[in-house]
């Protein structure tokens, strides 16, 4: 394909990506005003932003499956379609359980996008070039990180929209991919033949996943993390994934090739990618929230705040990526980045209530410059290690990995957070001599600043500028763990192929292989 005809087909996907995005950070500064409007409880407030996780991260290796075995322009328009039923269903909702249902084909539908679009970039364009493209993958990635809070906060403070346009705001999007796919992406004929699906070892993949997700994401707020609740989702979450593998290593069609751990390359950059979730999203989620109480910043202005963290990634992506596709050259950049995205985290392991916002952004810019280098270029470095037949299921999983870092980061910090606000506050309000109770604060609720007297706002603001600090420290080791994983990944030369020329090459191959043996 010429870059022209690579461009026009990436129009669709990066419409699509975006559209994932969206849907997960849209809702970010939302949820109060619609938690309130359809007089839900607290729990409820952690299920509308769980159920979308847990259906998306335990769905992407399944998606990347049925990527290697059936048409992926269809499979593409199909998990946009789910998008837009959950969109709908979640606008029109008038009551939280239609609401975090919704939010569940809404994960189902961004679970297919996450996987498929990193896939058929993979089958369109080769190695070689992909790393050029990765620069417009990290812009889109950037505007729906930087835009889905802003627009959220905007929407539901315009009176004569509301939070509902929080989820009809992604319906036209995802109906523009759908008519770019269509038009603009040519994929060559799949040879049909018969596969059998493995609905076993899907269903235990997914509940297991599932089992631990709601662990770690529901643990330390609604029940302590040493209780039956643990004891209770940890075992039933480990016995379903060992029988998933028990399966998976049986059957004709696994829905994630247990073969593909043999690839040293797919190995490291998988536990890379859990690592870089823990590390990058597990400490940049309370970013927002240190910039609106530990700095007293608006929600709009937290968001523009975070500008500095993604202009890094984009640039940092885009550069590395036009040197690569120039030189070949991939390895050096891995390890540059998580080099720099160790030091970004430690840096920011030292702010407080009074970090200049010049020396915040100084420190935001070199960790996302440092997320830019690696987490793409590990993708790339996986796709091009595999067979094309399995580039589905490597993608995929490399995906999964990335978020349930993510996942779990954000769960284990949060509560770190909570915890360590709490006794910071306990701490403060002590040693000001004012009583405790009453400060707006603990560790299920966050203080309505506005409302706080003077003494009482700046122990706040110290607390929450403490914690913060802590969690950044706490995310350093992993970046270090990346890093040194990253060392240990072998460089190859990149393929001048395609994903859809290596899958037909491989099938000439196989067939030379067949006639060979019968003539024998």
């Amino acid at each position: 394909m010429t870059n022209r005809q690579i461009l026009q087909a990436m129009s669709g996907l990066m419409a699509g990506m975006l559209v994932a995005i969206l849907a997960g950070t849209v809702v970010a500064n939302a949820l109060p005003t619609i938690i309130a409007d359809l007089e839900a409880s607290q729990s409820s407030y952690t299920w509308v932003v769980t159920a979308e996780l847990l259906a998306m991260t335990a769905t992407v290796p399944l998606w990347g499956k049925l990527s290697d075995l059936f048409d992926k322009k269809l499979l593409l328009q199909l998990s946009l379609g789910m998008f837009v039923v959950g969109s709908l269903l979640a606008g029109f909702s008038h009551d939280v359980e239609l609401l975090i249902l919704s939010r569940v084909v809404q994960g189902i539908g961004a679970g297919g996008l996450t996987a498929l679009a990193q896939v058929v970039m993979a089958a369109i364009i080769p190695p070689r070039r992909l790393g050029k493209y990765a620069g417009i993958f990290g812009a889109v990635f950037a505007i729906g990180t930087v835009a889905g809070p802003l627009v959220g906060g905007v929407l539901v403070d315009t009176s004569w929209l509301g939070w509902r346009w929080c989820f009809f705001i992604g319906v036209p999007f995802a109906l523009l991919a759908i008519a770019l796919l269509q038009r603009t992406l040519r994929l060559p004929a799949v040879a049909r033949r018969e596969v059998k699906i493995d609905f076993l070892g899907a269903f235990l993949i997914v509940a297991g996943v599932c089992a631990l997700l709601i662990w770690v994401t529901l643990a330390g707020n609604e029940f302590d993390w040493a209780s039956w609740q643990t004891a209770a989702l940890t075992g039933a979450g480990v016995l379903l994934l060992v029988a998933a593998v028990f399966v998976e290593a049986r059957t004709a069609e696994p829905v994630i090739p247990l073969g593909i751990f043999r690839n040293r390359t797919v190995t490291l950059t998988t536990v890379a990618s859990l690592l870089v979730g823990v590390a990058m999203f597990g400490g940049t989620v309370f970013l927002s929230q240190y910039f609106q109480v530990s700095l007293g910043k608006s929600p709009t202005v937290a968001g523009l705040m975070s500008l500095p963290m993604i202009l890094g990634l984009l640039v940092s992506s885009t550069v590395a990526g036009q040197v690569i596709s120039k030189t070949g050259v991939w390895k050096r950049y891995l390890v540059a980045g998580a080099v720099i995205m160790t030091i970004g985290l430690g840096l920011l392991s030292t702010i407080d209530a009074d970090t200049s916002f010049t020396l915040l952004s100084a420190y935001m810019a070199v960790l996302g410059i440092g997320v830019g280098m690696l987490m793409q270029n590990l993708v790339l470095a996986a796709q091009n290690d595999v067979p094309a037949s399995e580039l589905g299921a490597a993608t995929s999983v490399l995906s999964f990995f990335r978020s349930m870092g993510g996942t779990i980061g954000t769960s284990v910090l949060g509560a770190i957070l909570a915890n360590r606000v709490a006794s910071e506050m306990t701490k403060g309000l002590d040693a000001a001599g004012i009583p405790a109770g009453g400060d707006g604060g603990g560790e299920n609720s966050v203080p309505d600043m506005s409302t706080l007297p003077e003494p009482v706002r700046q122990i706040v603001e110290h607390a929450y500028g403490v914690a913060t600090a802590d969690l950044f420290l706490i995310a350093t080791p992993c970046a270090l763990l990346a890093l040194l994983t990253v060392v240990f990944i072998k460089e190859k030369p990149l393929k001048t192929t395609s994903g859809m020329e290596r899958l037909a090459e491989e099938a000439a191959t196989a067939t030379e292989t067949d006639k060979t043996v019968v003539g024998s």
